[in-house]
């Protein structure tokens, strides 16, 4: 049972503007009503002009958090675009190998992605799915139900059970002012998850993350030296690693041209994820932008109609989000719709 929670800013520092003072305490209010005792690591609430300055003490916060015995869970603000440029810092000296544990709780998403691929290459297991300023700091009267129901199970038992699709999807807020809080989002039925093809049934860990994070890993215009640096550090594994995992895609809230997610999807195939892989979890894209084209684009890529493609998942930018475990066994059923793991709580 999770007791106390380190917020950490990892990308973006815009949980420490004071435009977002309102969502901040919100956050707090609802952590603390969980029961749960809430801090800050040193540097998160200092804003996006000094994390965006200072990697090495975002890096020294991740570091910090880990190695504080108090903190049960490590959660992300929010995400980002930059967090490949704690790489030098958490890998020099070993500095997080050393206290790196996956009994501690991860729980993040979005630019997050390069985070986890970070831990997984240290052993070390995490969450993605979910962040304090997206998620616990909502500006409706409480957080999302679907949404709150994951958390919480994290929370409660350190674990997730299983996942089954939510019954709505909810569009993007256009504005996150003080005026918003209390007001309803707009929401859709939901459809449930989809097989695009292969066996409806198929099972292992999952591994994965933001497409457009894994994006900017093989291309460098947005950051020239990112895919420098994750060359260096070894941070994408390596096709053997990929051996009959699960991959989970989602989309970012710049909802990626088709082009660039075409894209993204021949970088996977190059690196020789599509012929190792048990089966893809494509998350439900932010307002349903472009869906049917990706949906076109993740057969045509692929092109191996026998690997099993389950679109729909409520996981990543698209609210509400569940909470998927990295690193523990998963067991998909697309025609009963739940995806179970069977051993969900982290060693």
């Amino acid at each position: 049972m999770v007791h106390t929670v380190e917020i950490v800013s990892l990308s973006s520092g815009i949980i420490g503007e004071t435009r977002v003072a309102h969502e901040r305490e919100i956050g707090i209010e609802r952590l603390e009503a969980m029961g749960l005792r809430v801090k800050f690591a040193p540097h998160a609430l200092k804003g996006l002009a000094y994390i965006q300055e200072h990697p090495e003490d975002r890096a020294a916060d991740l570091v910090g958090a880990y190695a504080d015995p108090e903190v049960d869970m490590i959660l992300c603000a929010i995400g980002g675009d930059d967090t490949y440029r704690l790489l030098p810092y958490l890998f020099e000296g070993d500095r997080l190998k050393n206290v790196a544990d996956s009994r501690k709780i991860f729980l993040g998403f979005s630019d997050t992605t390069i985070n986890h691929l970070v831990l997984h290459r240290l052993g070390v297991k995490t969450f993605y799915g979910q962040s304090f300023l997206a998620d616990i700091c909502e500006l409706e009267a409480d957080m999302l139900p679907y949404s709150r129901r994951f958390f919480e199970e994290l929370v409660r038992t350190g674990t997730i059970r299983e996942i089954r699709p939510a019954d709505v999807w909810y569009e993007e807020r256009k504005s996150f002012g003080p005026d918003q809080t209390g007001v309803p989002r707009v929401k859709h039925a939901d459809t449930g998850f989809e097989l695009l093809q292969g066996p409806a049934v198929f099972s292992e860990k999952v591994l994965g993350g933001c497409i457009d994070s894994l994006y900017d890993l093989f291309d460098g215009t947005r950051y020239a030296d990112m895919p420098v640096l994750c060359e260096k550090y070894r941070i994408f594994p390596e096709a053997e690693d990929w051996k009959g995992r699960i991959l989970l895609l989602e989309t970012s809230e710049e909802k990626p041209s088709p082009e660039k997610y075409r894209r993204g999807l021949e970088f996977l195939k190059a690196r020789g994820v599509f012929g190792q892989v048990s089966g893809v979890l494509a998350g439900k894209p932010m307002d349903e932008a472009c869906a049917a084209e990706y949906k076109e684009m993740l057969v045509s890529v692929i092109a191996d109609p026998a690997l099993p493609v389950l679109w729909n998942v409520n996981i990543g930018h698209a609210a509400p989000r569940c909470i998927i475990p990295f690193g523990v066994d998963a067991a998909v059923d697309a025609r009963a719709q739940v995806i179970r793991f069977e051993s969900g709580k982290q060693d």
